[in-house]
């Protein structure tokens, strides 16, 4: 199988016989741009939250501790709600993407099929386990409950590999050939698992748990700066915040390793986002700045910074976007700016951990708290603010993947012009999509608001700690 070279100019590209109006893609473009953002917390929700449910579960029967127990069956109830919601918004962006992108879906369905079946395998596993995970509580010992819930975090990661190997495959696409511009010679498995899957997928599952785990952390920790300094809102503050500390540092990592990807397999994305105008050595890494006629201005320069961090060397020649025609360059500030952002962030939420890390260490060299007062008032205040920014950094990488992609749907392949459903209209269904989901999230908030609300939760400021658990 020769799978297609996907370096943009080396094949033909495809483009369908009829081309969209500005109105017809800009429309499609808002569309799926709003339905992504939407669904994509709601996943990582349902990708994160599970393991952390189990994870309190298990202290719980460990501890034989009630308000873990108590706060791992509101955090059930909670994935069952998050899980509907979630199933309603993959639907509508299933449909919309043969709607709104019919010469994609109609010319690469047979190639990027696969992992979308799989996804749906993985939905149908996860929706039956969590039926029986929420049912059996109290119909099974707490061990054999607990043993049903590992299914929803296996289903749900899987869920999510497999719909970011689609995406992956949009950025590397193998496992066809292009022959008179037909697709032949389809193999879906190359398909699935080309270049781009492995730091794809490794970056957005960490991703998800640590939006799932800094989101749940924020709620309690707010409730902490409010006074509820009792067990249940400890527990529900640390046992995230711990998670999502420790998977930070990780997600730094894989960060580097999706970057350095960028600089072998897709130079104009990668000269998008640091705003390298023409290909050279000892390129500076710039720091803000927006987009000029012949580079970044306005930005914060550090000497040969990109050139080292792409080849470990100063003189590392780093590919600018003068490699490709003008009208193939992404929106440079845009891409810069959400990837700064990005960046930004994970460095404040690896930063928390770090502070938390030391504060244990003190705590548990010179004995007493955690922290002190004032110092554990500043933290919780920052965490309350790190659920809002993990949203913030999780939004801005996606915008990064698809927006650093432009113009290509499919890169070196497919115009997302070509792409795009001619048909008019398409602007009313963008207004429609927009009051679906204000309905859902106003829906989703009451609900979950009112399942906190449910079922009593000890209020006293006194109260110990959880069962050893470090009091903050």
């Amino acid at each position: 199988m020769n799978d297609i070279a996907v370096a943009p100019g080396t094949h033909p590209v495809i483009v369908l016989a009829r081309a969209a109006t500005e109105g017809d893609l800009s429309a499609a473009r808002a569309q799926m741009g709003f339905s992504l953002a939407w669904h994509i917390v709601v996943a990582c929700l349902g990708v994160g939250l599970p393991a952390l449910t189990l994870l309190t579960e298990w202290l719980g029967i460990r501890r034989n501790d009630p308000a873990l127990q108590l706060l791992a069956r509101r955090w059930a109830r909670a994935m069952g709600v998050l899980f509907a919601v979630g199933a309603v918004s993959g639907t509508i962006l299933s449909f919309e993407m043969g709607l709104l992108w019919p010469g994609l879906m109609g010319r690469f369905g047979q190639v990027i099929g696969l992992p979308f079946a799989l996804e749906g395998i993985a939905f149908f596993i996860e929706a039956i386990f969590l039926g029986i995970y929420l049912y059996a509580w109290d119909r099974l010992t707490p061990r054999r409950h607990l043993l049903t819930g590992i299914p929803i975090v296996i289903a749900g990661t899987a869920s999510a590999f497999f719909v970011v190997c689609a995406n992956a495959w949009m950025n590397q696409p193998r496992g066809f050939t292009l022959h008179d511009g037909k697709v032949v010679h389809v193999d879906p498995w190359a398909a699935m698992l080309n270049p781009a899957s492995p730091p794809q997928t490794v970056h957005m599952i960490l991703a998800a748990f640590m939006v799932s785990s800094f989101l749940t952390a924020a709620v309690y920790a707010v409730a902490l700066l409010r006074g509820r300094r009792d067990a249940y809102h400890k527990a529900g503050f640390a046992i995230p915040f711990t998670v999502g500390a420790v998977v930070a540092p990780f997600q730094i990592v894989v960060g580097d390793w999706a970057a350095r990807f960028l600089a072998d397999y897709q130079p104009v994305k990668l000269a998008a986002i640091e705003g390298v105008y023409r290909t050279g050595s000892h390129v500076p890494l710039t720091i803000g700045g927006v987009a000029g006629q012949d580079g970044l201005k306005y930005g914060l320069e550090i000497p040969d910074g990109l050139s080292l961090l792409v080849g470990y060397r100063t003189d590392t020649v780093v590919k600018g976007l003068d490699t490709v025609p003008r009208s193939q360059w992404p929106a440079v500030t845009g891409v810069h700016w959400a990837f700064d952002l990005m960046v930004g962030v994970g460095f404040f939420l690896l930063a928390l951990g770090l502070w938390l890390l030391m504060a244990w260490w003190r705590a548990r060299r010179h004995g007493g708290e955690l922290l002190d007062r004032r110092g554990s008032r500043l933290l919780l205040l920052l965490v309350a603010l790190s659920g809002p920014a993990s949203v913030v950094a999780l939004e801005s990488g996606w915008s990064v993947t698809e927006l650093g992609r432009q113009p290509w749907i499919v890169w070196g392949v497919m115009s997302v012009r070509d792409a795009v459903n001619p048909a008019p209209g398409l602007m009313a269904g963008l207004w429609l999509v927009l009051v679906v989901y204000a309905a859902m999230t106003v829906a989703t908030v009451y609900v979950l608001r009112r399942l906190a609300r449910a079922t009593a939760v000890p209020t006293a400021p006194q109260e110990a700690d959880v069962r050893g658990y470090p009091v903050v």
